[in-house]
């Protein structure tokens, strides 16, 4: 578990250094990423508690984006970082939690989508 934290650490401080040094344009562009994303996790149901579907499915969206070297790949992280320490069974969740938090805080809040 302890490496997993290590590891997850790592890629938050990658995505919050991304967010830092973003503009306007591309924090709002991850803000959007970040709102699709948690629409689709949304409909995705846990699996016996665990949120590894969810991460996968972003993992993927993340893949693509980053492929392509477009900034809402770091919205498509972000969502799978958050369900993961939402799980609460990391080593030090709840310091990864306040820091995903924070860097989300730093983002525009996308107009609400009328469906």
């Amino acid at each position: 578990m302890r490496s997993e934290f290590l590891d997850i650490s790592q890629t938050l401080i990658w995505s919050s250094s991304l967010v830092l040094q973003s503009g306007q344009d591309d924090r709002h562009r991850i803000a959007l990423a970040y709102q699709e994303a948690e629409e689709l996790v949304d409909r995705i149901p846990l699996d016996n508690g665990s949120a590894r579907p969810r991460i996968i499915a972003c993992f993927e969206r993340f893949d693509t984006y980053q492929a392509a070297n477009d900034i809402a790949c770091v919205g498509w992280m972000l969502m799978s970082i958050q369900q993961r320490v939402n799980e609460q069974n990391l080593y030090d969740w709840h310091q990864l939690h306040d820091v995903v938090t924070k860097v989300l805080k730093l983002l525009p809040r996308p107009e609400p989508t009328v469906h």
